[in-house]
């Protein structure tokens, strides 16, 4: 078939809103100090790596995993305090669970809406399931723009609500009676996302019952487990039936229903990393600060830090860490209200000690 040919097959068949997303880029791994992904700096100790791997060689490949990982389940129900009544699904991370509830409410005209800038899969998984997708400008200081969301629930009746609490890209946690009003008042769902609840100060987790459209989501993934990728919802049993019938069978792997479970065996060890990330997050937003040319670092209740550099300095900024070995994330372009942003990580302390006067001496330069 000629290359003609396929394009214009192409062309036919493949969804015009597809065809206009440019797929999610993951830099590739490279040989540089990587705080640009929000994952755990610290890795377990040799003696759990070794304990970890004899869990998995009793794990028996040659049979399907436990199609409800009805342990993994229990354990985690315990372990985050997931309300008595609430129902609980997993998923592979957290953007499949995105991507099974606009399943479950998208039909044509709908809308997913959302506060920005916030997490970018968000419009993509919208895209993606049919939706349509809105966003409602953040106001000062990336705080909830209430009047504005409020505003928006009634012109547009949004099939779902997505709002990352702490928020990413920002890091900051919204006025919680805020966004207890526009949970009130949504027409639809509404998904509060958890991913950084770890780091954070407050949680709707315990009150998920007490809406009757509220959904809470999390991951494993901040917490020093990114490389299971195991997110999690929970809500009304009602809900959660309907969401149940998407779901694919065997989505969670055997590999990872034994590694998490193992993982929560050693609590302790990422209860540990949590609190030095904590710790880290207050020394590198001091240093941060203290940097000549960072005109600003925004208050974060997540393991990252936004900030702001010169005016037009974001990519040589970015590009000039780099040459130093440091990798961080570029905002700059990705939002209006991100101009001249950059966000980093929270490493270890050598790593952020690196990253600190590696972007001393690129805003010298």
């Amino acid at each position: 078939m000629s290359r003609s040919s396929r394009s214009a097959l192409i062309d036919a068949w493949v969804r015009p809103e597809v065809r206009a997303l440019s797929a999610y880029h993951v830099p590739p791994p490279a040989d540089v100090i990587k705080l640009d992904a929000m994952e755990n700096p610290w890795p377990w100790p040799g003696e759990l790596v070794e304990a970890w791997q004899a869990a998995l060689s009793e794990v028996p490949l040659n049979r399907y995993p436990d199609a409800g990982a009805g342990e993994l389940k229990a354990r985690l129900r315990a372990a985050m305090g997931i309300p008595e009544g609430a129902a609980l699904m997993l998923g592979n991370g957290s953007d499949e669970l995105i991507l099974l509830i606009n399943l479950l409410v998208a039909g044509p005209g709908r809308v997913v809406l959302t506060p920005g800038p916030g997490f970018a899969m968000y419009r993509i998984i919208a895209v993606n399931s049919g939706l349509g997708y809105r966003e409602v400008p953040l106001a000062e200081d990336f705080e909830l723009d209430e009047t504005a969301m409020r505003a928006a629930l009634r012109e547009v009746q949004p099939a779902v609500v997505y709002i990352a609490y702490p928020n990413n890209p920002t890091g900051n946690a919204f006025n919680r009676d805020a966004l207890a009003r526009v949970i009130h008042e949504a027409p639809g769902l509404v998904v509060v996302d958890e991913a950084y609840y770890a780091f954070a100060n407050d949680s709707f987790l315990p009150d998920v019952l007490a809406y009757p459209n509220l959904l809470v989501m999390r991951t494993v993934s901040k917490v020093g487990l990114a490389g299971l990728r195991l997110g999690l919802v929970a809500g009304h049993p009602d809900w959660l039936e309907e969401l149940e019938k998407l779901r694919l069978p065997y989505n969670i792997s055997a590999l990872t229903q034994a590694s998490a479970n193992f993982a929560l065996d050693h609590r302790e060890q990422l209860e540990r990393s949590v609190a030095a990330i904590v710790a880290e997050r207050g020394r590198l937003a001091e240093g941060l600060a203290a940097i000549p040319g960072v005109e600003r670092v925004w208050p974060s209740e997540a393991n990252f830090l936004t900030f702001r550099g010169p005016a037009g300095a974001a990519g040589r900024v970015h590009s000039g860490l780099r040459e130093h070995g440091v990798l961080i994330k570029n905002l700059d372009g990705s939002h209006p209200q991100l101009a001249d942003c950059l966000r980093v990580t929270v490493g270890r302390p050598e790593e952020n000690a690196r990253f600190l006067a590696a972007l001393g001496q690129v805003l010298s330069g």
